[in-house]
């Protein structure tokens, strides 16, 4: 039991859900769950009716607990339920929930005042498949790499408890809680932790707009917290108009950020929250984060396919007042089309002039703008053109990218690596922000698949559903198609750490590591003032762009070729001081052959 002297140790945050310590050894439990006429606190196998208010609210104030104590719900029917806002589970996503104390990690870092985000470059990994033993303390090993490499943050995909021991993340039912097969909370803090150490800023993908599958029990304590007439994609909409759901999700992205020292917040597929509320949840949120937590930069990122800008706004310092940046599939679509011509699927959007459409995106931030979409026949975007370039952070390959197709294959596998490599300089060079998916620095070829660990029907539904959604695309027939739930589909999609030593890995590892050099010597000290309507476009032709930007600091122009045909070096602003494959004397390339790039800075006004 905790010291009674240390009370005034215990964090003690403004929620409404779940169990927390209210001082040493009293810890208040609250549930909503007007679903249910009465509901009992099983803690450490003894049942305790809990009070119940008229909207719905059971709430106990139990003593002598000690943290780590197991507690689950009971239901009137006898049905025990894990808590919906449990901070830990001692196993599944259906066990019993356990009592976390905030104050049992002892913070190495404390102090870590984070980094700016102009400097920031993305890493983003799985947990689960980044190492072998697939945990958070595994993942410690690896941190100094990332930071010799040169990556300056790291994006962790969703750790929310979900069904089964392997996953994405994207199904979790239990939001609060770090998934238990990677690692108890106090795991979870010491990886953070170790990065910061390590000068890492640390960011977590948070998925608030649905649920998985298995192990969610709010429909049946709480049916309103559920629009049964709206839909999303996963099922019914999440009613965030309603009182205690809106707290739920409000304070879960704070949660994490407060109880983890977290440097930011990933919001998945944000286009499918759908609020009717005067204040969006979404702006309820980041104004929440912005207000509370003012002691280190705080980075919120979106993922929205409706390419809006009304949640990214800019201050006049350039500070963001809600979200920082915006995950920018444009900029992917149109690079995979660009370097593998598939017109499939949303590739179809990026058909036609793929070339011109990587310029638009590179200078102006969307590819689609408002136009219309051929393959929804609908309007698309708005104009992007005003936005700095750090609002759109960039990627030639990520999970969703890699993983959402059949087999899993990586960019380098589908266009070949020296393809790849040009592409990387246009990726790691632009000022948008970039970011990397785990083993993109060395050439990993290992696939990433999409894999789950669900049993019965639901494991035949997401087979069954999988094979479905690939039937007619060439080269993925149905029965080709790996099962999600197979442990293969799981190991395969491990990093294979051992190619780091081949030839081909350490040629990649120098590559990468040597855009990046440059990425911080240069690119970086631009963007700091980089505003909108920064850049133009040079020039396009098959498999060839050349684009450039002014910024009050200086002039960048890039060109990059991956077409048949030499290109010769338009008239771009700058001198070279980057040349792939030819790395000797950039200043003097006047010709670019197939597969290569070249980048040219001229510093401007005191830059000088």
């Amino acid at each position: 039991m905790p010291d009674l002297d240390a009370v005034a140790e215990f964090r003690i945050y403004p929620k409404t859900w779940g169990a927390e310590y209210v001082a040493a050894g009293e810890v208040r439990f609250r549930l909503w769950a007007p679903g249910q006429k009465t509901v009992a606190l099983r803690l450490n196998g003894e049942d305790t009716e809990m009070s119940r208010s008229d909207d719905g609210w059971f709430e106990l104030l139990a003593t002598g607990v000690t943290p780590g104590a197991e507690y689950s719900y009971v239901l009137a029917d006898g049905m025990v339920v894990p808590d919906p806002a449990s901070r830990g589970q001692r196993k599944d996503v259906n066990g019993p929930s356990l009592v976390i104390d905030p104050t049992s990690y002892d913070w190495r870092h404390p102090d870590w005042k984070g980094r700016p985000w102009e400097e920031t470059v993305v890493y983003e990994l799985h947990v689960g498949t980044f190492t072998e033993q697939g945990t958070f303390r595994a993942a410690i090993d690896k941190l100094p790499h990332l930071a010799e490499l040169g990556i300056t943050m790291i994006e962790v995909m969703p750790v929310a408890h979900f069904g089964g021991n392997r996953g994405w993340g994207y199904d979790g039912v239990l939001l609060y809680a770090p998934h238990a097969a990677y690692g108890a909370p106090e795991d979870f803090k010491a990886f953070i932790d170790a990065a910061h150490g390590h000068g890492l800023s640390v960011v977590l993908d948070i998925v608030l707009n649905h649920f998985g599958p298995e192990g969610n029990y709010l429909p049946l304590l709480a049916p309103d917290f559920f629009h049964k007439e709206k839909m999303t994609p996963w099922g019914a909409a999440i009613a965030y108009d309603v009182e205690p759901v809106r707290r739920y999700i409000a304070e879960c992205a704070l949660y994490w950020l407060e109880e983890f020292h977290l440097d930011g917040l990933r919001f998945d597929a944000i286009d499918q929250i759908e609020d009717i509320s005067e204040k969006h949840v979404l702006v309820e949120i980041a104004e929440r984060i912005r207000a509370e937590i003012t002691d280190r930069p705080i980075h919120l990122t979106t993922e929205d396919s409706r390419n809006v800008i009304f949640l990214h706004p800019r201050n006049e310092d350039g500070s963001a007042p809600l979200f920082t940046g915006e995950w920018n599939d444009d900029f992917h679509n149109a690079v995979h089309v660009f370097a593998t011509g598939e017109t499939h699927a949303y590739y179809k959007e990026f058909a036609e002039d793929p070339e011109k459409l990587v310029a638009r995106v590179l200078t102006e931030g969307f590819a689609y703008q408002g136009e219309v979409s051929p393959q929804t026949g609908r309007k698309r975007g708005v104009k992007s053109i005003d936005q700095p370039p750090v609002a759109f952070v960039d990627f030639i390959q990520n999970h969703d990218q890699v993983g959402n197709r059949a087999q899993g294959e990586r960019l380098i596998e589908l266009a070949g690596a020296d393809k790849v490599k040009v592409l990387l300089v246009a990726l790691l060079l632009s000022p948008h922000i970039p970011l990397l998916f785990m083993g993109e620095e060395y050439g990993e070829t290992n696939p990433f698949l999409f894999f789950t660990d669900f049993h019965g029907d639901l494991a035949k539904a997401v087979r069954e559903g999988r094979r479905k959604e690939f039937e007619g695309h060439a080269g993925h027939e149905g029965e080709t198609v790996p099962d999600p739930n197979a442990r293969k589909s799981f190991d395969i999609s491990k990093l294979d750490w051992g190619k780091m030593k081949s030839a081909q890995g350490r040629d990649w590892l120098d590559f990468t590591k040597s855009l990046l050099k440059l990425r911080q010597k240069i690119i970086v000290p631009l963007l700091g003032s980089a505003g909108g309507r920064s850049g133009r476009i040079v020039k396009t032709d098959k498999g060839f762009v050349a684009v450039s930007w002014q910024f009050p600091g200086g002039k960048f122009s890039m060109a990059v070729n991956i077409g048949d045909k030499t290109q010769g070096v338009p008239d771009m602003p700058g001198k070279g001081i980057f040349a792939y494959p030819k790395k000797d004397h950039p200043e003097n390339v006047t010709e670019l052959p197939p597969n290569s790039a070249l980048a040219c800075f001229e510093a401007t006004g005191a830059a000088r």
